[in-house]
Protein backbone atom coordinates (compact mmCIF):
# COMPACT_ATOMS: atom_id res chain seq x y z
CA UNK A 1 0.00 0.00 0.00
CA UNK A 2 1.49 3.34 -0.84
CA UNK A 3 1.04 5.64 2.82
CA UNK A 4 2.95 9.16 3.56
CA UNK A 5 3.38 10.27 7.08
CA UNK A 6 4.07 13.26 7.86
CA UNK A 7 6.82 14.13 10.30
CA UNK A 8 10.41 13.11 10.41
CA UNK A 9 10.46 13.25 14.20
CA UNK A 10 10.75 9.93 16.47
CA UNK A 11 7.56 8.42 15.41
CA UNK A 12 7.68 9.19 11.90
CA UNK A 13 10.88 8.34 10.72
CA UNK A 14 10.63 4.97 12.88
CA UNK A 15 7.00 4.49 11.77
CA UNK A 16 8.12 5.54 7.97
CA UNK A 17 11.31 3.29 8.43
CA UNK A 18 9.19 0.43 9.93
CA UNK A 19 6.35 0.19 7.26
CA UNK A 20 8.60 -0.04 4.43
CA UNK A 21 10.04 -2.85 6.37
CA UNK A 22 7.29 -4.87 6.11
CA UNK A 23 6.38 -3.96 2.45
CA UNK A 24 4.58 -1.00 1.85
CA UNK A 25 5.56 2.29 -0.44
CA UNK A 26 6.46 5.38 1.86
CA UNK A 27 6.77 8.79 1.51
CA UNK A 28 7.59 11.00 4.32
CA UNK A 29 7.31 14.64 4.16
CA UNK A 30 9.20 16.88 6.13
CA UNK A 31 9.17 21.12 6.00
CA UNK A 32 13.03 20.81 7.19
CA UNK A 33 14.53 21.37 4.23
CA UNK A 34 18.18 20.89 5.86
CA UNK A 35 16.77 17.60 7.72
CA UNK A 36 15.53 16.03 3.98
CA UNK A 37 18.44 16.60 2.45
CA UNK A 38 20.48 14.98 5.62
CA UNK A 39 18.22 11.48 5.25
CA UNK A 40 18.23 11.52 1.53
CA UNK A 41 22.01 11.65 2.18
CA UNK A 42 21.83 8.52 4.38
CA UNK A 43 22.41 10.80 7.49
CA UNK A 44 20.26 9.78 11.06
CA UNK A 45 19.19 12.32 12.89
CA UNK A 46 18.36 10.40 16.37
CA UNK A 47 20.52 7.48 17.88
CA UNK A 48 18.39 4.94 17.60
CA UNK A 49 18.81 0.90 17.47
CA UNK A 50 18.31 -1.00 13.90
CA UNK A 51 16.89 2.37 12.74
CA UNK A 52 20.15 3.09 10.51
CA UNK A 53 20.15 -0.27 9.27
CA UNK A 54 16.48 0.41 8.20
CA UNK A 55 16.79 3.44 6.24
CA UNK A 56 20.22 2.36 4.20
CA UNK A 57 17.93 -1.07 3.33
CA UNK A 58 15.09 0.98 2.06
CA UNK A 59 15.92 4.91 1.17
CA UNK A 60 15.88 4.99 -2.74
CA UNK A 61 13.44 2.65 -3.34
CA UNK A 62 10.40 1.66 -0.71
CA UNK A 63 11.25 4.92 1.87
CA UNK A 64 11.75 7.98 -0.26
CA UNK A 65 11.47 11.48 1.38
CA UNK A 66 9.75 14.74 0.29
CA UNK A 67 8.66 18.05 1.48
CA UNK A 68 5.93 18.35 -1.03
CA UNK A 69 2.66 17.20 1.44
CA UNK A 70 0.38 17.84 -1.50
CA UNK A 71 2.46 15.19 -3.68
CA UNK A 72 2.45 12.65 -1.16
CA UNK A 73 -1.07 13.44 0.35
CA UNK A 74 -2.33 12.48 -3.55
CA UNK A 75 -0.18 9.52 -4.14
CA UNK A 76 -1.16 7.99 -0.71
CA UNK A 77 -3.81 5.82 0.29
CA UNK A 78 -3.30 6.74 4.04
CA UNK A 79 -1.95 9.19 5.67
CA UNK A 80 -0.30 9.25 8.69
CA UNK A 81 0.06 12.81 11.36
CA UNK A 82 3.13 12.22 13.10
CA UNK A 83 4.03 15.44 14.08
CA UNK A 84 5.08 17.03 17.24
CA UNK A 85 2.61 18.27 20.16
CA UNK A 86 4.93 19.82 22.62
CA UNK A 87 3.06 21.67 25.72
CA UNK A 88 2.03 24.88 26.15
CA UNK A 89 2.88 26.81 29.52
CA UNK A 90 -0.46 25.27 30.67
CA UNK A 91 0.35 21.33 30.38
CA UNK A 92 -2.25 21.45 27.30
CA UNK A 93 -0.68 19.70 24.49
CA UNK A 94 0.24 22.42 21.87
CA UNK A 95 -2.06 21.07 18.15
CA UNK A 96 -1.16 23.28 16.35
CA UNK A 97 1.23 22.32 13.96
CA UNK A 98 -1.28 19.11 13.62
CA UNK A 99 -4.29 21.49 12.58
CA UNK A 100 -2.34 22.94 9.79
CA UNK A 101 -1.35 19.63 8.62
CA UNK A 102 -5.00 18.62 8.52
CA UNK A 103 -5.42 21.86 6.97
CA UNK A 104 -3.52 21.04 4.30
CA UNK A 105 -3.78 17.69 3.50
CA UNK A 106 -7.87 18.46 3.14
CA UNK A 107 -6.43 21.25 0.45
CA UNK A 108 -4.70 18.59 -0.87
CA UNK A 109 -7.30 15.84 -1.99
CA UNK A 110 -8.06 13.79 -4.97
CA UNK A 111 -9.57 11.12 -3.94
CA UNK A 112 -10.63 9.15 -0.90
CA UNK A 113 -8.09 9.23 1.61
CA UNK A 114 -8.01 7.46 5.37
CA UNK A 115 -6.10 10.27 7.51
CA UNK A 116 -4.42 8.53 10.90
CA UNK A 117 -3.96 10.42 13.62
CA UNK A 118 -0.25 9.27 15.33
CA UNK A 119 0.79 12.14 16.97
CA UNK A 120 0.29 11.98 21.16
CA UNK A 121 -2.72 13.96 20.98
CA UNK A 122 -5.71 14.57 23.67
CA UNK A 123 -9.26 13.22 23.11
CA UNK A 124 -11.09 14.91 20.75
CA UNK A 125 -8.54 15.13 18.34
CA UNK A 126 -9.90 13.08 15.56
CA UNK A 127 -13.54 15.19 15.54
CA UNK A 128 -11.19 18.13 15.40
CA UNK A 129 -9.33 17.12 12.72
CA UNK A 130 -12.22 16.39 10.77
CA UNK A 131 -13.73 19.79 11.59
CA UNK A 132 -10.80 21.25 10.67
CA UNK A 133 -11.01 19.32 7.20
CA UNK A 134 -14.79 19.99 6.28
CA UNK A 135 -14.08 23.81 7.09
CA UNK A 136 -10.93 23.64 4.49
CA UNK A 137 -13.88 22.56 1.84
CA UNK A 138 -13.17 19.21 2.12
CA UNK A 139 -15.99 16.64 1.26
CA UNK A 140 -17.23 14.36 4.18
CA UNK A 141 -17.30 11.15 2.21
CA UNK A 142 -13.93 12.10 0.91
CA UNK A 143 -11.95 11.17 4.13
CA UNK A 144 -11.99 8.93 7.51
CA UNK A 145 -9.79 9.87 10.32
CA UNK A 146 -8.53 7.24 12.70
CA UNK A 147 -6.14 6.89 15.82
CA UNK A 148 -3.82 4.92 15.47
CA UNK A 149 -1.63 5.37 18.82
CA UNK A 150 2.40 4.96 18.86
CA UNK A 151 3.76 2.65 22.02
CA UNK A 152 7.17 3.50 21.11
CA UNK A 153 9.71 3.46 23.57
CA UNK A 154 13.01 5.60 22.86
CA UNK A 155 16.19 3.46 22.31
CA UNK A 156 13.78 0.33 20.95
CA UNK A 157 11.62 1.91 19.12
CA UNK A 158 11.99 -0.26 16.09
CA UNK A 159 11.54 -3.22 17.91
CA UNK A 160 8.84 -1.92 19.90
CA UNK A 161 7.13 -1.33 16.27
CA UNK A 162 7.73 -4.72 14.73
CA UNK A 163 7.83 -6.78 17.86
CA UNK A 164 4.86 -4.78 19.35
CA UNK A 165 2.44 -6.50 22.83
CA UNK A 166 -0.39 -4.58 21.33
CA UNK A 167 -1.90 -2.33 17.88
CA UNK A 168 -4.63 -0.09 18.61
CA UNK A 169 -7.15 0.59 15.99
CA UNK A 170 -9.57 3.88 16.91
CA UNK A 171 -11.86 4.04 13.78
CA UNK A 172 -16.00 4.58 13.67
CA UNK A 173 -16.54 2.86 11.00
CA UNK A 174 -15.70 -0.77 9.52
CA UNK A 175 -14.54 0.04 6.24
CA UNK A 176 -11.91 2.41 7.85
CA UNK A 177 -11.07 -0.18 10.31
CA UNK A 178 -10.57 -2.91 8.39
CA UNK A 179 -8.18 -0.40 5.68
CA UNK A 180 -6.16 -0.01 8.61
CA UNK A 181 -5.90 -3.08 10.13
CA UNK A 182 -4.52 -4.14 6.71
CA UNK A 183 -1.41 -2.19 7.09
CA UNK A 184 -0.14 -4.04 10.46
CA UNK A 185 -1.37 -7.46 8.95
CA UNK A 186 2.60 -8.64 8.51
CA UNK A 187 3.12 -8.18 12.23
CA UNK A 188 -0.26 -9.96 13.08
CA UNK A 189 -0.18 -12.94 10.99
CA UNK A 190 3.53 -13.73 11.58
CA UNK A 191 4.43 -13.14 7.89
CA UNK A 192 6.91 -10.83 8.63
CA UNK A 193 8.36 -13.29 11.36
CA UNK A 194 9.00 -15.76 9.19
CA UNK A 195 12.02 -13.03 6.89
CA UNK A 196 15.54 -14.29 7.05
CA UNK A 197 16.82 -10.65 7.04
CA UNK A 198 14.23 -9.37 9.64
CA UNK A 199 15.03 -7.40 12.49
CA UNK A 200 15.89 -9.46 15.61
CA UNK A 201 13.38 -10.16 17.80
CA UNK A 202 13.85 -9.04 21.59
CA UNK A 203 14.65 -11.64 24.08
CA UNK A 204 10.93 -12.65 25.48
CA UNK A 205 8.77 -11.37 22.68
CA UNK A 206 6.47 -13.67 21.65
CA UNK A 207 5.36 -13.18 17.94
CA UNK A 208 2.43 -12.05 16.38
CA UNK A 209 0.55 -8.50 17.85
CA UNK A 210 -3.04 -8.28 19.19
CA UNK A 211 -4.98 -5.97 17.49
CA UNK A 212 -7.29 -4.14 19.58
CA UNK A 213 -10.00 -2.19 18.16
CA UNK A 214 -11.83 0.86 19.83
CA UNK A 215 -13.69 4.06 19.26
CA UNK A 216 -11.41 7.28 18.09
CA UNK A 217 -11.86 8.80 21.48
CA UNK A 218 -10.65 5.38 23.72
CA UNK A 219 -7.76 5.15 21.37
CA UNK A 220 -6.81 8.39 22.24
CA UNK A 221 -7.44 7.91 26.09
CA UNK A 222 -5.67 4.74 25.83
CA UNK A 223 -2.11 6.03 24.78
CA UNK A 224 -2.66 9.31 27.68
CA UNK A 225 -3.60 6.86 30.16
CA UNK A 226 -1.34 4.31 29.50
CA UNK A 227 1.70 6.93 29.41
CA UNK A 228 0.35 8.17 32.91
CA UNK A 229 0.40 4.67 34.75
CA UNK A 230 4.04 4.22 33.80
CA UNK A 231 4.80 7.18 34.98
CA UNK A 232 2.86 6.57 38.13
CA UNK A 233 4.83 2.76 38.58
CA UNK A 234 7.90 5.38 38.62
CA UNK A 235 7.09 8.20 41.24
CA UNK A 236 5.76 5.36 43.18
CA UNK A 237 8.53 3.43 43.35
CA UNK A 238 11.07 6.46 44.56
CA UNK A 239 8.23 7.47 47.02
CA UNK A 240 8.76 3.99 48.15
CA UNK A 241 12.65 4.50 47.79
CA UNK A 242 12.34 7.59 50.37
CA UNK A 243 10.60 5.89 52.48
CA UNK A 244 13.34 2.87 52.57
CA UNK A 245 15.92 5.79 53.41
CA UNK A 246 13.92 6.68 56.10
CA UNK A 247 13.79 3.83 57.71
CA UNK A 248 16.62 1.83 56.57
CA UNK A 249 15.09 -0.76 54.28
CA UNK A 250 16.75 -1.56 50.30
CA UNK A 251 14.37 -0.64 48.03
CA UNK A 252 15.83 -2.67 45.40
CA UNK A 253 14.81 -5.85 48.16
CA UNK A 254 11.35 -3.95 48.15
CA UNK A 255 11.19 -4.43 44.53
CA UNK A 256 11.89 -7.76 44.10
CA UNK A 257 8.71 -8.71 46.50
CA UNK A 258 6.59 -5.97 44.51
CA UNK A 259 7.84 -7.13 40.73
CA UNK A 260 7.36 -10.66 41.60
CA UNK A 261 3.83 -10.09 41.85
CA UNK A 262 2.66 -10.85 38.44
CA UNK A 263 -0.10 -8.82 38.40
CA UNK A 264 2.14 -5.47 38.94
CA UNK A 265 5.18 -7.12 37.34
CA UNK A 266 9.01 -5.57 37.77
CA UNK A 267 9.09 -3.18 34.91
CA UNK A 268 8.95 0.77 35.50
CA UNK A 269 10.05 -0.59 39.18
CA UNK A 270 13.14 1.21 38.78
CA UNK A 271 13.91 3.94 41.84
CA UNK A 272 16.14 6.77 40.55
CA UNK A 273 16.23 10.07 40.05
CA UNK A 274 12.16 10.24 37.93
CA UNK A 275 11.46 10.16 34.41
CA UNK A 276 12.24 12.43 31.64
CA UNK A 277 12.08 12.40 27.53
CA UNK A 278 9.65 14.17 25.03
CA UNK A 279 6.73 11.71 26.36
CA UNK A 280 6.16 11.09 29.85
CA UNK A 281 6.21 14.53 31.17
CA UNK A 282 4.49 16.13 28.35
CA UNK A 283 1.98 13.13 28.44
CA UNK A 284 1.20 13.21 32.42
CA UNK A 285 0.55 17.10 32.19
CA UNK A 286 -2.06 17.01 29.67
CA UNK A 287 -3.68 14.14 30.77
CA UNK A 288 -4.45 16.15 33.72
CA UNK A 289 -5.20 19.10 31.62
CA UNK A 290 -8.10 16.97 29.77
CA UNK A 291 -9.22 15.64 33.08
CA UNK A 292 -9.40 18.90 34.52
CA UNK A 293 -11.42 20.17 31.36
CA UNK A 294 -13.78 17.45 31.59
CA UNK A 295 -14.81 18.17 35.48
CA UNK A 296 -12.98 14.82 35.99
CA UNK A 297 -9.83 15.72 37.59
CA UNK A 298 -7.54 13.13 38.34
CA UNK A 299 -5.48 13.91 41.53
CA UNK A 300 -3.17 11.37 41.71
CA UNK A 301 -1.78 12.84 38.63
CA UNK A 302 -0.56 16.06 40.47
CA UNK A 303 1.38 13.86 42.58
CA UNK A 304 3.58 11.96 40.04
CA UNK A 305 3.89 15.08 38.99
CA UNK A 306 5.60 16.24 42.53
CA UNK A 307 7.13 13.52 43.27
CA UNK A 308 9.41 13.61 39.71
CA UNK A 309 9.93 16.93 40.39
CA UNK A 310 11.21 16.46 43.95
CA UNK A 311 13.30 13.48 43.14
CA UNK A 312 16.12 15.65 41.15
CA UNK A 313 16.19 18.28 44.47
CA UNK A 314 16.69 15.30 46.32
CA UNK A 315 19.55 14.30 44.49
CA UNK A 316 21.20 16.90 44.41
CA UNK A 317 20.84 17.13 48.08
CA UNK A 318 22.55 13.55 48.13
CA UNK A 319 25.58 15.52 46.51
CA UNK A 320 25.93 18.24 48.99
CA UNK A 321 25.70 15.82 52.14
CA UNK A 322 28.38 13.73 50.67
CA UNK A 323 30.37 16.49 49.58
CA UNK A 324 29.28 19.08 52.44
CA UNK A 325 29.36 22.07 50.43
CA UNK A 326 29.50 22.27 46.56
CA UNK A 327 31.37 25.32 45.97
CA UNK A 328 34.53 24.86 43.92
CA UNK A 329 33.62 20.97 43.77
CA UNK A 330 34.82 19.40 40.81
CA UNK A 331 31.90 16.35 39.73
CA UNK A 332 32.49 14.06 37.03
CA UNK A 333 28.87 13.05 35.72
CA UNK A 334 28.05 10.02 33.80
CA UNK A 335 24.94 10.75 31.67
CA UNK A 336 23.09 13.36 29.74
CA UNK A 337 20.48 11.29 28.20
CA UNK A 338 17.23 11.10 30.00
CA UNK A 339 17.85 7.29 29.66
CA UNK A 340 20.71 4.92 28.15
CA UNK A 341 19.96 3.96 24.71
CA UNK A 342 18.94 7.27 23.28
CA UNK A 343 20.17 10.49 21.92
CA UNK A 344 16.99 12.61 23.59
CA UNK A 345 18.03 15.31 25.92
CA UNK A 346 14.19 16.26 26.56
CA UNK A 347 13.07 16.86 29.96
CA UNK A 348 16.44 15.02 31.10
CA UNK A 349 16.81 14.46 35.22
CA UNK A 350 20.28 15.16 34.23
CA UNK A 351 20.26 18.15 32.92
CA UNK A 352 18.25 19.92 35.47
CA UNK A 353 20.63 18.54 37.83
CA UNK A 354 23.26 19.52 36.19
CA UNK A 355 21.75 23.32 36.38
CA UNK A 356 21.29 23.25 40.02
CA UNK A 357 24.57 22.18 40.63
CA UNK A 358 25.79 25.10 38.02
CA UNK A 359 23.76 27.03 40.55
CA UNK A 360 25.83 26.41 43.60
CA UNK A 361 29.05 26.92 41.83
CA UNK A 362 30.27 23.46 40.74
CA UNK A 363 32.21 22.64 38.03
CA UNK A 364 31.24 19.75 35.51
CA UNK A 365 32.84 17.55 33.10
CA UNK A 366 30.43 15.35 31.85
CA UNK A 367 30.12 11.96 29.26
CA UNK A 368 27.45 10.49 27.62
CA UNK A 369 27.89 7.84 24.91
CA UNK A 370 25.66 9.61 21.92
CA UNK A 371 24.25 13.05 23.78
CA UNK A 372 26.74 15.23 24.18
CA UNK A 373 26.45 17.20 20.88
CA UNK A 374 22.51 17.85 21.87
CA UNK A 375 23.70 18.62 25.17
CA UNK A 376 25.87 21.47 24.25
CA UNK A 377 23.31 22.98 21.90
CA UNK A 378 21.42 23.80 25.48
CA UNK A 379 24.49 23.73 28.18
CA UNK A 380 27.10 25.14 25.56
CA UNK A 381 30.50 25.95 27.57
CA UNK A 382 29.30 25.91 30.80
CA UNK A 383 30.23 22.34 31.35
CA UNK A 384 32.97 20.43 29.93
CA UNK A 385 33.37 17.30 27.98
CA UNK A 386 35.06 14.53 28.13
CA UNK A 387 35.74 11.21 25.86
CA UNK A 388 35.44 8.55 28.25
CA UNK A 389 34.14 7.96 31.80
CA UNK A 390 37.66 8.06 32.76
CA UNK A 391 38.53 10.96 31.60
CA UNK A 392 35.82 12.25 33.48
CA UNK A 393 36.69 10.53 36.78
CA UNK A 394 40.13 12.26 36.70
CA UNK A 395 40.59 14.69 39.76
CA UNK A 396 37.12 14.31 40.43
CA UNK A 397 35.88 15.58 43.88
CA UNK A 398 32.83 12.90 43.25
CA UNK A 399 31.44 10.99 40.46
CA UNK A 400 27.69 11.01 39.52
CA UNK A 401 26.14 8.53 37.33
CA UNK A 402 22.43 10.49 35.90
CA UNK A 403 22.03 8.26 33.22
CA UNK A 404 21.10 4.31 32.88
CA UNK A 405 23.48 3.56 30.07
CA UNK A 406 24.54 -0.68 29.63
CA UNK A 407 28.38 0.51 29.78
CA UNK A 408 28.34 2.46 33.06
CA UNK A 409 27.50 -0.84 34.73
CA UNK A 410 30.72 -2.65 34.11
CA UNK A 411 32.95 0.35 34.72
CA UNK A 412 36.67 -0.86 36.23
CA UNK A 413 36.12 0.39 39.46
CA UNK A 414 39.99 -0.16 40.42
CA UNK A 415 41.05 2.24 38.00
CA UNK A 416 38.08 4.94 38.63
CA UNK A 417 38.98 4.79 42.49
CA UNK A 418 42.54 5.94 41.29
CA UNK A 419 41.67 8.76 39.43
CA UNK A 420 38.84 10.16 41.87
CA UNK A 421 40.01 12.73 43.73
CA UNK A 422 37.83 11.58 46.35
CA UNK A 423 36.92 7.77 46.47
CA UNK A 424 32.76 9.16 45.73
CA UNK A 425 30.43 7.63 43.63
CA UNK A 426 26.82 9.49 43.99
CA UNK A 427 24.26 6.83 42.24
CA UNK A 428 21.08 7.89 40.78
CA UNK A 429 20.22 5.02 38.40
CA UNK A 430 21.28 2.22 41.29
CA UNK A 431 23.89 0.96 38.62
CA UNK A 432 26.40 -1.08 41.23
CA UNK A 433 25.43 -3.12 44.39
CA UNK A 434 27.01 -1.48 47.46
CA UNK A 435 28.46 -5.37 48.64
CA UNK A 436 30.93 -3.97 44.96
CA UNK A 437 31.12 -0.52 46.28
CA UNK A 438 32.19 -1.82 49.89
CA UNK A 439 34.44 -3.80 48.51
CA UNK A 440 36.65 -1.17 46.39
CA UNK A 441 36.41 1.27 48.83
CA UNK A 442 33.79 3.40 47.79
CA UNK A 443 31.84 5.71 49.75
CA UNK A 444 28.77 5.08 47.62
CA UNK A 445 25.28 7.01 47.99
CA UNK A 446 22.63 5.41 45.82
CA UNK A 447 18.69 5.80 45.71
CA UNK A 448 16.71 3.87 48.21
CA UNK A 449 19.74 1.82 49.69
CA UNK A 450 21.81 2.36 52.77
CA UNK A 451 24.81 4.48 51.84
CA UNK A 452 27.96 2.57 52.33
CA UNK A 453 30.48 4.73 53.99
CA UNK A 454 34.07 4.66 54.26
CA UNK A 455 35.58 2.41 56.86
CA UNK A 456 37.31 4.72 59.72
CA UNK A 457 40.89 4.25 60.78
CA UNK A 458 41.48 2.30 64.12
CA UNK A 459 41.47 4.61 67.18
CA UNK A 460 44.76 4.00 68.41
CA UNK A 461 43.91 3.08 72.46
CA UNK A 462 47.93 3.75 73.96
CA UNK A 463 46.46 2.20 77.40
CA UNK A 464 45.46 -0.94 76.01
CA UNK A 465 49.02 -0.69 74.10
CA UNK A 466 50.84 -0.17 77.56
CA UNK A 467 49.04 -3.34 78.84
CA UNK A 468 50.14 -5.76 76.16
CA UNK A 469 54.04 -5.06 76.78
CA UNK A 470 55.21 -7.98 78.90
Amino acid sequence: MQIAVVGSGYVGLVAAACFAEIGHEVICVDNDQRKLEALQRGEIPIHELYLPELLQKHRGNRLRFSSCLREAVQCSSVIFIAVGTPPLKNGDADLSYVEGVAREIAQSLNGYKVVVEKSTVPVYTSEWIRRVMRLASCSGNDFDVVSNPEFLREGTAVTDFLYPDRIVIGADNERTCELVKSLYLPLVNGAYYSHPDRIPEPTKITTGAKMIVTSAKSAELIKHASNAFLAMKISFMNAVANLCESVEADVEEVKAGIGSDRRIGSQFLNAGIGYGGSCFPKDVAAFRSVAQEAGCPILLLDDIIKINADQKKRFVHKVREALWTLRGKRLGVLGLAFKGGTDDIRESPALEIIQQLLNQDSSICAYDPAAQRRAHEVLGNSISYASDPYEVAEGADALLILTDWEDFASLDLGRLKKLLRYPIIIDGRNLYSCEAMKEYGFQYVSIGRPNVELSAPAVFDREAALSAIP
